[in-house]
């Protein structure tokens, strides 16, 4: 069973489960494809045995929505990156409007992650070509990073260490950052072709990475020895926007992007391992649920978000 909602006239960008609650995930979405228009904040309640998600909460904001994620410490608040350069803390107790808002990036920012290991803060990438840090409770960034000469679209905390986290960015590059020496990346890898679009790390296997990039191709990296990809998927007939690694299995990771679809992939056998393609439009969202093992969601530019069930063993291998 497909589990579905339409985010009416809002292109999805980026969906995300609740890390408290198995029931709830919150969409972010643009009016007009990102390009001009308003942005929609859509929080929605999951039923395995219901065909329709619920919808609990929606905030308008003026501009595009392109990322969002969850507070790591509060169940209830989500940040969100705007077309407008802005970064908004809501609460899905109080109606309407953020309890919290930042302006600081002067372009789009099209990724937003929390740290989820201390917990306390939250970092955005931004098309100004910086990444910058921030605490919910300060009035300011903490600290910007700008080391890319491009567009930067994700910046991803590393799981295994609380100070690092990983970007990638229009210039081709992935940057190895730490908080300890913000002036300048404590690694670079430079082995794709074209601008690299999305980045994740491996909850289970330390140093290592996946990206997706323009080129068409999807690469694992070891970062202790980032000359030459681990493992390289593709090239594909189109480029994959995100990828995602399970939470639950080390070798299985997932891709949405272009072709309109979102793939499975077995990285022990180099092989997809389930196809999700109901989505006629680009995939720009995906996510796995933290609380039960296989579950996906995916949101597109046909305006819909799905909730399904990837056929894998239960066990972590």
């Amino acid at each position: 069973m497909i589990h579905q909602y339409r985010t009416q006239k809002f292109k999805g960008y980026s969906v995300k489960f609740s890390p408290f609650k198995p029931d709830l995930l919150a969409c972010a979405g643009a009016a007009n494809f990102g390009l001009v228009g308003n942005g929609r904040l859509t929080v929605l309640g999951f039923n395995p045995n219901a065909p329709e998600l619920s919808p609990i909460r929606m905030y308008d904001t003026q501009d595009g929505l392109f990322d969002v994620c969850w507070s790591e410490r509060h169940e209830n608040q989500l940040v969100t990156g705007s077309g407008d350069g802005s970064i908004a803390l809501w609460d899905i107790t109080i109606p309407d409007y953020p309890v919290k808002k930042w302006r600081e990036h002067s372009r789009e920012i099209m990724g937003i992650e929390w740290n989820y290991v201390s917990k306390d803060t939250f970092l955005s990438a931004s098309w100004d070509r910086t990444i910058k840090l921030w605490r919910p409770d300060a009035p300011q960034s903490l600290m910007t990073f700008a080391g890319h000469s491009g567009c930067v679209y994700t910046a991803a905390w590393c799981p295994h260490q609380n100070t690092t986290f990983a970007s990638c960015s229009e210039d081709r590059t992935i940057k190895i950052w730490s908080l300890n020496n913000p002036q300048s990346p404590v690694g670079t890898i430079q082995g794709h072709s074209n601008q690299v679009l999305s980045l994740d790390w491996n909850k289970y296997i330390p140093n290592q990475i996946a990206t997706t990039s323009s080129d068409k191709t999807i690469k694992v990296w070891d970062i202790r020895n980032p000359k030459h990809a681990v493992t390289v998927l593709g090239p594909f007939e189109f480029a994959m926007r995100r990828c995602k690694f399970s939470p639950h299995h080390p070798n299985i990771i997932a891709a949405g992007g272009y072709d309109m679809a979102s793939s499975v992939w077995d990285l022990s056998k180099g092989r997809v391992v389930y196809l999700h393609d109901p989505h006629c439009e680009f995939v720009h969202g995906l996510d796995w649920s933290l609380f039960t093992p296989n579950v996906m969601t995916t949101c597109a530019w046909d305006e819909m978000v799905h909730v399904f069930n990837v056929p894998l063993p239960l066990q972590l291998k």
